[in-house]
């Protein structure tokens, strides 16, 4: 196996995503950073290749004891979607930058939703949860066996 670091490995995981994931005006993309002790993320439009709004935690508003906690993280969600929602930007594609979808990626996310990104997605997934959790009740009643009948003693 190749001696590769794992910001190689980041960075190739990180260009198989933006193959996919497009920003255009109407849907921008939501574009996360995440060091050691920062988290950033931007909105950007690829057609025009520029970025609308930026949150970082090096900015003095938004700077905190630390900026590698899930704390900082939800700052910074809920900063960017206050500023794309007075640019007039309501829904966006999520780009996670390589990382793992999980922690500090998934705090920012979850906040940017809560303040007001991507309302549709949000109430789609309520909707699912609560579909899934009535189906599980349904298929727990049918996988019961009805009792076996014991013979009487004569």
């Amino acid at each position: 196996m190749a001696n590769t670091s794992r910001a190689t490995i980041r960075k190739a995981i990180h260009g198989r995503i933006r193959r996919k994931v497009k920003g255009s005006s109407e849907r921008p993309r939501l574009a996360v950073y995440r060091s050691l002790n920062h988290i950033s993320a931007q909105i950007v439009d690829d057609g025009l290749g520029k970025t609308i709004v930026s949150a970082s935690t090096t900015e003095k508003d938004l700077r905190g004891a630390t900026g590698g906690n899930l704390d900082a993280a939800r700052r910074i969600g809920k900063a960017i979607a206050e500023r794309a929602l007075e640019k007039g930007i309501e829904s966006v594609v999520f780009d996670r930058g390589g990382y793992l979808y999980h922690g500090r990626i998934k705090a920012l996310t979850d906040a940017a939703r809560e303040g007001g990104l991507n309302k549709n997605e949000l109430a789609a997934r309520e909707e699912e949860a609560a579909a899934a959790a009535a189906e599980e009740n349904v298929e727990v009643k049918a996988e019961r066996k009805p009792r076996k009948k014991t013979k009487e003693k004569q």
